[in-house]
């Protein structure tokens, strides 16, 4: 199991690496703010926010909290190129784990996506 975990690990810092920037991937953006409460039983919720400027990586993945998580998250990436295609402003909603360890205690998140556009 921890050898599975490692592996995921080190496979989505290569991802993020080999990302493009939001300037390639979206050149009309200024800037995107996610702002996102995760929760999971037992946990009490925690906030995070992230910040995304032209120049960062356009790596919208976010890990799940579960310590046996393995492969899981959150993929904000769909909705952020959704919102850049329409110049949409913002976007909110909930998003739960994507991984596939049935016994792990996965998370959830309520996220909210705000995109700055380029004049």
């Amino acid at each position: 199991m921890k050898n599975s975990k490692n592996a995921a690990r080190i496979e989505m810092m290569q991802q993020r690496r080999e990302a493009r920037s939001v300037a390639e991937c979206f050149p009309e953006v200024a800037g995107i703010v996610i702002s996102m409460t995760y929760n999971q039983k037992g946990i009490k919720p925690i906030f995070r926010a992230f910040n995304f400027s032209p120049s960062s990586y356009a790596f919208f993945k976010v890990n799940c909290l579960s310590k046996d998580c393995v492969d899981g998250g959150f993929d904000l990436t769909q909705i952020i190129a959704t919102m850049a295609r329409s110049r949409r402003e913002m976007a909110n909603g909930a998003l739960g784990c994507i991984g596939n360890v049935p016994s792990a205690k996965h998370s959830d998140i309520i996220y909210e996506v705000a995109i700055q556009y380029t004049q």
